[in-house]
């Protein structure tokens, strides 16, 4: 497994991390602990959580996954030091009533954000916390086409945010801090207010990224080079699609798409031709579909880690084990041939 600096902090992460959306919903107590135990025989060393996991999220739910790797974590405290922990705290954007009212990023509510999560989590610290949404309106989800509105409420500064942000570096309870589903302006906004003092310096930006969606490469990709704030790629298969295993309109009872109508994102009308070509490619070179798809985000040069995840420990090891291949140049020319002629058709 590779290891890679998270920012300009003193963390490695694994080039692979352990995604944990599915806990409490498709998958359980004891699976989510036997991916653990199985992601860090392998070499993980990075989880990823948040606050309103599992996906789909509802209020009965709520907090779950949290809870799943807490008591993992209770069962194996000599080995905290050797996970690098990451949460996420809920926003506006997120758009969920049952989290604290809907509330934004504000003092009050990050404040007691983390401090249920830390119990839910059953640790004193997360290594990474992460705003989930930006407050205000902002591009996300299937939107390439920014529609500025004066007048609109934003939510809360992100001065306000970072501000409090530092108050819990300081506290202990937070090692470093990081956004997600952030725009180039946002993860600028940030990085400008914290070199002029207002708070810490974001080290990561988790955002959707693979072969049907790269619109990261447009203006983020520099962002992420230029400053030391990787990547944490998330939906890397695009929600299974391109391992292919919904082409010709296939709808395996086990999917993400066939459970949850609520999934749109990766069924657009040019997602299936794109996704089918990527499987071809894959498969004229001898590849599995889903560890190419998996192989190109990892091999990114703005990528810190690559978020994946599993409902079973087949996929996952198949997963991780696409960390040990590299695409052949060809492949590679192949890949941007389609995505050439048929661009980010799910945004």
């Amino acid at each position: 497994m590779e290891y890679r600096k998270l920012g300009r902090t003193d963390l490695s992460v694994s080039a692979i991390c352990l995604g944990t959306m599915t806990w409490g919903e498709q998958n359980t107590e004891a699976e989510g602990h036997a991916q653990i135990d199985l992601a860090l025989g392998m070499g993980v060393n990075f989880i990823d959580a948040a606050e309103m996991y599992p996906v789909p999220p509802t209020a009965e739910t709520y907090g779950r996954t949290e809870e799943i790797l807490g008591t993992w974590l209770a069962k194996n405290r000599a080995r905290r030091k050797d996970v690098i922990v990451a949460t996420k705290i809920a926003s506006r954007g997120n758009n969920l009533p049952h989290v604290r009212g809907g509330s934004g990023l504000n003092a009050k509510n990050i404040r007691a954000a983390i401090d249920a999560s830390l119990k839910r989590l059953q640790t004193d610290y997360v290594d990474l916390y992460q705003t989930h949404v930006p407050d205000r309106p902002a591009n996300r989800f299937g939107q390439l086409d920014y529609v500025h509105k004066p007048g609109t409420d934003d939510g809360a500064p992100i001065e306000e945010t970072l501000e409090t942000l530092a108050a819990l570096v300081k506290a202990g309870k937070v090692r470093h801090v990081g956004v997600s589903n952030e725009t180039p302006w946002g993860a600028m906004r940030h990085l400008i207010l914290a070199d002029a003092g207002k708070g810490p310096r974001i080290a990561s930006i988790q955002n959707a990224y693979n072969l049907l969606n790269r619109s990261f490469d447009v203006g983020l990709a520099e962002v992420a080079l230029r400053e030391q704030v990787g990547l944490l790629a998330y939906s890397p298969l695009g929600m299974g699609v391109l391992a292919g295993k919904y082409l010709g309109g296939a709808r395996p009872p086990e999917g993400r798409l066939t459970r949850y109508s609520r999934f749109q994102r990766y069924s657009t009308p040019r997602a299936e031709p794109a996704a089918a070509e990527y499987v071809r490619i894959a498969r004229a070179a001898g590849l599995d579909p889903a560890q190419m798809a998996l192989a190109f985000v990892t091999g990114r040069p703005f990528v810190t880690s690559n978020i994946i995840g599993a409902t079973n420990l087949v996929q996952l090891r198949a997963n991780i084990e696409s960390a040990k291949l590299t695409l052949p140049a060809d492949v590679l020319a192949e890949i941007d041939k389609v995505h050439a002629a048929n661009p980010n058709p799910c945004p």
